[in-house]
């Protein structure tokens, strides 16, 4: 059957149960409101173009009937479909395609119950963290979840590719403590983990749940944390042997003690500029902003916590890693949640209520990743700083963010995401992409070389996708080699065993995208 959207909403009136209801969820490129629902959550602004593709639908279900009646209706009409959660999808997958798609977006399913006393959370599909982080603050100051730092990350979307944040060196990813979850399948069935089965419920936490089905919602185990932790800020200069600290901290910051968790940020700035302190960023999802000064310096920050009070911080990191030198004046006392709000660019005092705000500091921008299994030579980061420094200052950031601790403890194959034991850090590198995208493009993809030699064997986390490691093709059957390109990358072995549960689950390969776990019979 040809691909026509009249087709898709011809099906949707025709199969719904109550076809009035289901109209009142779905938008056409003639709607008036269409094009604010499309943006409503796109967080990449470079795919915010005219020239951009865009659904030939958007549908936004308030109940679990519609969406079995969009998955029908996609597959009888052959139309492709594509799921957002929350939107911070740094290729645009979930929200562009070069081929026809409908728009599934569970924006209306957000609704997170905490139950503090039994620990644990069950968050809906179209929830973002801040909307998981209120619902827990609101309830407990001691508990917390080991997801990410940017309030405005879509759960499912994070929680789906592992998720990680200020608790993984103590807890591990969010995926890891998800202990049941619920999703429709290609065939519209409502499944859970009994009915879904140990390979399907493997798959979906770290695997890309998209490629799978459509999550409904997860139930996940909250952890214990403090009434009272301590988040520090230290800054280094070149000249004060940053370098050689960052070197001595590859090894060291894997092997502290669990409470401990430290990330370097590098970026280029300004000569002789000291950010306001309102303006301090924390958070991997840092908010530059295009300046054509190009009298640059190297700014190198330390920046974690500790799960406990500052005084037992200061005697630990003392005995541990003095060379960092940190001092009290660096530390600052806060709960589990004024933390979380520090880390996402918030002030600690603010109300808990402005972690539920969707807009963000939305940028065009393109990120890489690579994971760190080798302690880089102090020439060799000399290098990055060089190659840091030929981008215009304030447009570009590095965050290096230490493992170890419960990541070691965690087998490859417990989940798809494999980066546990022997991993160091992660590294996380991204540009803002101005008039002259393609320099900065090039910018981006030089340093990313020039990393070769010291991050090989090359691996990338999925939820940073990037369509430079490799791509599906948009139709028609998809071969092993091509997808093991960036698969292998982003799972290693555990690739194999998601093309497996992918081909049983869904043997049509109808949940596809450039980066879905493809179906291959034989492997």
């Amino acid at each position: 059957m040809p691909i026509t959207h009249q087709g898709f909403l011809q099906c949707l009136s025709k199969v719904s149960p109550n076809a009035e209801a289901i109209s009142k969820v779905v938008y056409t490129p003639s709607n008036s409101s269409y094009t604010s629902i499309l943006k409503k959550t796109l967080q990449n602004l470079r795919f915010d173009t005219p020239e951009t593709p865009k659904p030939v639908v958007i549908v936004t279900p308030v109940d679990e009937s519609q969406i079995q009646t969009v998955i029908y209706c996609a597959r009888k009409t052959n139309v492709q479909m594509r799921i957002r959660g929350g939107g911070h999808d740094f290729e645009g997958v979930s929200y562009t395609s070069e081929v026809p798609f409908v728009l599934l977006d569970m924006f209306n399913f957000r609704t997170v119950t905490v139950d503090p006393v039994a620990k644990t959370a069950t968050i809906q599909a179209g929830a973002t963290l801040g909307e998981v982080y209120y619902a827990i603050g609101s309830k407990s100051n001691t508990l917390g979840f080991p997801a990410g730092f940017w309030s405005t990350v879509g759960a499912t979307g994070l929680i789906g590719g592992g998720g990680y944040g200020i608790l993984r060196r103590k807890y591990g990813l969010a995926a890891d403590n998800v202990f049941d979850a619920r999703m429709i399948d290609v065939n519209g069935r409502i499944l859970d983990k009994r009915t879904m089965g140990e390979d399907l419920f493997w798959a979906i936490r770290g695997g890309g749940a998209s490629s799978f089905g459509v999550i409904l919602s997860w139930k996940v185990n909250l952890v214990d944390v403090p009434a009272t932790m301590t988040v520090f800020l230290i800054e280094k200069k070149i000249e004060q042997e940053a370098t050689d600290i960052v070197h001595l901290w590859q090894s060291v910051a894997p092997k502290l003690s669990k409470d401990v968790e430290i990330r370097v940020l590098v970026d280029a700035v300004k000569k002789d500029t000291t950010p306001e302190p309102s303006k301090t960023v924390l958070s991997e999802e840092s908010s530059p902003s295009v300046n054509s000064d190009d009298t640059t310096a190297i700014r190198i920050r330390f920046a974690g916590s500790f799960l406990g009070k500052s005084d037992a911080f200061l005697a630990l990191m003392q005995k541990s890693f003095p060379e960092l030198g940190v001092k009290k004046e660096d530390c600052q006392e806060l709960s589990y949640i004024q933390a979380v709000l520090a880390f996402g660019l918030f002030s600690p005092a603010s109300p808990l209520e402005v972690l539920l705000a969707r807009d963000s500091f939305k940028i065009p921008f393109k990120a890489k990743s690579d994971f760190v299994k080798q302690p880089i030579s102090k020439q060799g980061l000399t290098g990055i700083w060089d190659k840091i420094v030929q981008a215009p200052p304030q447009t570009t950031n590095m965050i290096f963010t230490s493992y170890g601790g419960r990541m070691d403890e965690i087998s490859e194959s417990a989940l798809p995401f494999p980066h546990r034991a022997g991993t160091l850090y992660k590294m996380y590198m991204r540009v803002q992409l101005t008039e002259d995208s393609a320099n900065e493009l090039a910018w981006i993809r030089g340093l990313y070389s020039y990393l070769t030699p010291y991050t090989a064997p090359r691996t990338a986390y999925n939820n940073y996708n990037d369509f430079d490691l490799g791509v599906n093709n948009a139709r028609g059957p998809i071969s092993y080699a091509q997808a093991s390109a960036w698969g292998k990358k982003y799972y290693k072995n555990n690739f194999d065993r998601l093309v497996r549960v992918k081909t049983v689950a869904d043997p049509t390969n109808f949940f596809r995208n450039e980066q879905s776990i493809p179906s291959i019979v034989g492997i």
